[in-house]
């Protein structure tokens, strides 16, 4: 059975300002979501399960479905606050998604085997997906997730702080810990993050999480119990999110299986900010005169 691939694309975007899940960057107006769409056939994966929000699912699908008919399989899953609430409200003040840990859970109805998981505005990479692509068919069980890895330093932005995942692993490659850090930026020569009011500094060479996870479906059943845990300490917290590195750090620590990290050797970029969107299209364009891509994706 070929894997499957879910997209976080359900975000707010806030600090970008717009839609960007479905900005074209690309010479034929090629979102970044269509890059790894296209790596991700040629690599192997039979389906596509986009997770969306409810009210801008007209204009998506209309944007991806002249595309995508006829060369994968693909689904929708909408993201909704109230899903998986166990008899919890969701509070009045509470107005953006409960979280990507959340978002996987509401594709376990559409994800029937192994999959892996991947933001809709990150450029991950054609190495990245092959790699992912043969572990979920050759490697991945309810005892074995894995993890794609970049290194810390060529994932930062210079217009402002991103959230990373900051990955231990041991001597084998295996997590450790993983825990989420969302406030990373360059000082000078130093990458740091803020915590409660304090810096930390962080080495250039960290391993980090773009969230390119590598999950078999038992997953679905774990992230559905500890969401009700979650809920029982946050829910009327308006700003507390249910991270996947949330899930794979309960599922590592509590003997429940490992996490293998595979490096990849693929260049990431992505748009936190507007100001990274030119330095995206320049990539975008590099990557298409090296015959990496077609100037014209599609066709």
């Amino acid at each position: 059975m070929n894997p499957t691939l879910v997209i976080l694309a359900a975000g707010v975007a806030s600090r970008y300002g717009s839609m960007k899940q479905v900005q074209g960057f690309g010479p034929g107006g090629e979102t970044i979501m269509d890059y790894s769409i296209y790596d991700a056939i040629r690599s192997g994966f039979g389906k596509v399960v986009f997770i969306i929000r409810r009210d801008f699912a007209n204009n998506f699908k209309e944007i991806f479905e002249p595309k995508l008919k006829g060369k994968i399989a693909f689904d929708y899953v909408y993201q909704e606050m109230e899903f998986f609430m166990n008899g919890y409200i969701v509070p009045p003040q509470r107005s953006k998604p409960w979280g990507t840990a959340h978002a996987v859970l509401c594709a376990k109805d559409a994800v029937q085997e192994p999959f892996a998981v991947i933001n809709a505005d990150d450029f991950y990479g054609r190495d990245a997906f092959q790699k992912a692509h043969d572990f979920l068919v050759k490697d991945c069980s309810e005892k074995l997730f894995s993890i794609i890895g970049y290194e810390l330093v060529k994932t930062l932005s210079e217009y402002g702080s991103v959230s990373r995942g900051v990955c231990e692993v041991d001597g084998q490659g295996f997590l450790v810990h993983i825990n989420e850090r969302t406030k990373i930026y360059r000082e000078n020569s130093r990458i740091v993050y803020e915590e409660n009011g304090n810096q930390f500094e962080l080495s250039t060479a960290t391993n980090v999480s773009m969230n390119f996870w590598c999950f078999d479906q038992s997953v679905f059943l774990l992230s559905e119990k500890m969401f009700h845990d979650f809920l029982k300490l946050n829910v009327s917290d308006p700003q507390s999110e249910f991270f996947i590195p949330i899930i794979a750090d309960h599922f590592i620590q509590q003997g429940l299986g490992k996490i293998k990290l595979i490096p990849t050797s693929s260049q990431w970029f992505g748009v936190t900010y507007k100001e990274d969107a030119p330095e995206v299209e320049k990539s975008l364009k590099n990557l298409i005169a090296k015959g990496e891509y077609r100037e014209h994706l599609w066709t």
